[in-house]
């Protein structure tokens, strides 16, 4: 399995949508929650090409973007084979 990091916030509806999507595909990830702590929301928005909402998502070194990407890559038939990868 690829390393997959989610950027989250603790009361985000989407970042929930995010994660129950990632789980009910078996992949494991890496939750950075960054509710209170600007300087990783900084370094996640350095990472996602200037996004600050969450959630933020990456798969190995691809940026997926955020909940709604997510949902529709998996929908194109796009989300399985980034999960197979590695």
């Amino acid at each position: 399995m690829p390393k997959i990091t989610i950027y989250t916030t603790q009361f985000c509806p989407y970042c929930h949508a995010a994660k129950a999507l990632l789980k009910k595909k078996g992949a494991n990830y890496d939750e950075i929650d960054v509710s209170y702590n600007p300087p990783e929301r900084q370094r996640m928005a350095l990472r996602a090409n200037g996004r600050r909402t969450v959630p933020q998502i990456f798969i190995d070194d691809t940026h997926v973007g955020g909940s709604d990407d997510l949902h529709s890559l998996d929908r194109e038939g796009g989300l399985d084979p980034l999960l197979q990868a590695s």
